[in-house]
């Protein structure tokens, strides 16, 4: 699919989400648009599959037009072979792993909507159950826990209700027909379609969305053989974190630029606060390919740190990641138990302040980071100079040779703020003795609502830190000396300036240049005198 077929797509579905918002906010009705999406794709996946399986048996039958039901192959064979079934969908759970029932797959929900059938919410309602609980090895419990089908933002009764969600499924089915050619077609869509929404949701879009210029940068740092970067991608990871995953994009993009450069990733892991965002997370991973058993989400608070497996006290058995990112929430506010300051995560480092949790999500990334692995976060520019006790923070990561690069980047790339951010590269074992900066503050195009970083500024920042090359004016190699003497202060300013030094003034060349001006004057003084005393006028001096 084409990049213009894919904005096709994408402004094809928002025009639709505007279209039919009504009386819901964007927030509500993203959770509708995108479960329907999440339907669609698992159900095109399924079909394909089955096909596949079925071979010559799989009913061929003629569509209808546009205006009418259109028969459900899959629907047929069931009906047809009702002894096959067991055996059938055992199989499709090893091919694809899981099953969707006929009368769930989008085919026969946008039937329903075409017909306006009185049963499509009942139906609906009992398809989403049944994904979350019986169509996967794993269960997806409250994966759909988001979507009020009983909302009165859809209508006062059922009838009305039963209504607005046929014309909504008709929209969607019709303007998603002619882009039908190709699955992963609908994971576009749903990233397209996440950035709109986030775009429209303010301060809420920090939530759930990482822009992907930014998560390009990241991704492809965490990609990067962690300490020979110039060597270029490694081929196998085994697996990868974001323990702020938002909707997964982040995680995605890492998968995606490894699969790029021929590597392999073992299995991603996530975490998410928001139950909202955690269920959109989940649905992505599945809308993107990947299996069930190739990833976990876990829905909790990642300073609390309530995950199990994150919380195993046995060293020999505790999870350890080659890659690490995040963007998680700036400058959050927390409250840190006295019984904290004993926490492995916290303990050789102390406490991130009450008014900013930055260093300690920092921290908890880092205490599950392989010795050889990578991590790249997010982070507001005050983690680079805060004092107290961010200081002392910041100071033994310095120490102890874990700040690999601090990239600054330029300010209004986010949804959800204004202010400049910068990435922080760390490591357990680097090589380089220093601290490499890049000072990617100015390079932008700006744009109307956002600032945009273009392909050429994103490759300038990977090309530096893969190759760690210096550059008047953007980037440096700084020894611990000089960091030292600074007290630790990471202030991108104290160590690349941005002035550009007055050009030398050449004496000679200039009284040159002078002489010959006073020349040109009194030409054109004699010339204009010339004219006045023609006229009879009194002369210039």
């Amino acid at each position: 699919m084409t990049e213009q077929n894919q904005k096709q797509l994408g402004n094809t579905l928002w025009a639709i989400a505007d279209q039919l918002r009504g009386a819901m906010d964007a927030d509500d009705f993203r959770d509708y648009m995108l479960s329907f999406l999440f339907l669609r794709y698992l159900s095109d996946n399924y079909e394909a599959a089955a096909k596949k399986e079925l071979g010559s048996d799989y009913p061929q039958v003629e569509k209808k037009d546009d205006s009418s039901a259109r028969p459900v192959p899959l629907a047929l064979w069931y009906a047809n072979n009702p002894a096959d079934v067991t055996a059938f969908e055992k199989q499709m759970r090893r091919k694809v792993h899981y099953v969707v029932q006929p009368q769930h797959l989008w085919s026969s929900i946008a039937n329903m909507a075409r017909t306006q059938s009185d049963e499509l919410l009942n139906t609906l309602q009992a398809g989403f159950k049944y994904i979350e609980t019986e169509s996967f090895e794993s269960t997806f419990q409250g994966l759909f826990s988001e979507i009020d089908l009983g909302s009165s933002k859809l209508g006062k009764g059922y009838p009305e209700r039963n209504a607005k969600l046929c014309v909504i499924i008709k929209k969607i089915a019709d303007g998603l027909a002619e882009f039908s050619d190709k699955l992963d077609t609908l994971g576009d869509a749903y990233e397209y379609l996440i950035g709109q929404f986030a775009a429209g949701s303010g301060k809420k879009a920090g939530e759930f969305y990482t822009p992907q210029q930014i998560s390009d940068i990241l991704s492809t740092i965490v990609t990067l053989d962690s300490q020979e970067p110039r060597t270029g991608v490694k081929q196998r990871l085994e697996n990868v974190m974001d323990f702020a995953c938002g909707s997964g994009s982040l995680l995605l993009n890492v998968r995606k630029k490894t699969k790029e450069a021929g590597g392999t990733i073992g299995r991603i892991y996530g975490q998410e606060k928001n139950i909202t965002t955690y269920n959109l997370a989940r649905m992505n991973m599945l809308l993107h390919g990947v299996k069930d058993t190739e990833f976990e989400i876990f829905h909790g608070d990642t300073l609390t740190n309530d995950w199990d497996i994150l919380r195993e006290l046995n060293p020999a058995k505790k999870p350890s990641f080659d890659a690490i990112v995040a963007n998680p929430p700036f400058s959050y506010r927390w409250e840190p138990t006295e019984a904290m300051g004993d926490d492995v995560r916290f303990k050789s480092h102390g406490l991130a302040p009450k008014s900013a949790a930055d260093f300690a999500f920092l921290l908890h990334g880092f205490h599950f980071l392989k010795d050889e692995g990578v991590m790249a976060i997010i982070l507001p520019h005050g983690v680079l100079f805060r004092g107290g006790a961010e200081e002392r923070i910041r100071t033994k990561l310095l120490k102890d040779g874990h700040i690999d690069t601090v990239i600054g980047l330029p300010s209004n790339l986010f949804y959800s703020t204004g202010i400049p951010v910068c990435i922080l590269v760390l490591k357990k074992c680097k090589k380089p003795d220093d601290v490499l900066f890049i000072n990617a503050a100015a390079d932008f195009d700006k744009g109307k609502r956002q600032n945009q970083l273009s392909n050429a500024h994103i490759a300038k920042i990977i090309k530096t830190y893969q190759f760690r090359e210096e550059e008047a004016r953007y980037s440096r190699r700084v020894g611990m000396a000089e960091i030292e003497k600074n007290e630790f202060n990471l202030n991108i300013s104290r160590y690349i300036s941005t002035a550009v030094g007055e050009a030398e003034i050449d004496l000679e060349v200039t009284h040159r240049e002078l002489v010959e001006i006073e020349k040109a004057i009194a030409a054109a003084k004699d010339k204009h005198n010339g004219f006045l005393e023609e006229l009879g006028l009194k002369l210039l001096p």
